[in-house]
C-alpha cells in the first residue's frame, strides 16, 4: 500500500493523525511505562469515508509503532480487525493479547 498522506504523531493529543482537506483522521492512543501502546479509537470523518483512509492510517501508525519498538494492544475493533486481516503485524502485538 502506497502511503498518500503524512502521518503526524500528535503527542499532545495522544493520537496519530492524517490531515486531509481540512479534516483529521485519527487513531487515539495511550502509552504506559512498560512501552505498550494501547490503540483505543479510530475515527475517519464522514467526508473521507470509503476511500481506504482508515486502513492507510492503521498501516502508517503500525509502521511508526514498530520503529519506536513499542508493543501494540489494539483495543479499537477497527485496528484489531486490520491486524487480523494482516497477520504479519502480530509481530508487534503484545504477547499478552490474542486477536481472534
Amino acid at each position: 500500500m502506497n502511503q498518500q498522506y503524512e502521518l503526524i504523531n500528535n503527542e499532545d493529543a495522544k493520537q496519530y493523525e492524517f490531515h486531509i482537506d481540512r479534516h483529521i483522521a485519527k487513531i487515539e492512543y495511550i502509552i504506559n511505562s512498560k512501552g505498550d501502546i494501547y490503540l483505543t479509537h479510530t475515527e475517519v470523518p464522514t467526508a473521507l469515508g470509503g476511500k481506504g483512509i482508515g486502513k492507510e492510517l492503521v498501516e502508517a501508525a503500525l509502521k511508526n509503532i514498530e520503529k519506536r519498538k513499542l508493543e501494540v494492544i489494539p483495543l479499537c475493533p477497527f485496528v484489531a480487525g486490520y491486524i487480523k486481516k494482516n497477520p504479519d503485524w502480530k509481530r508487534i502485538v503484545s504477547r499478552n493479547v490474542t486477536i481472534k
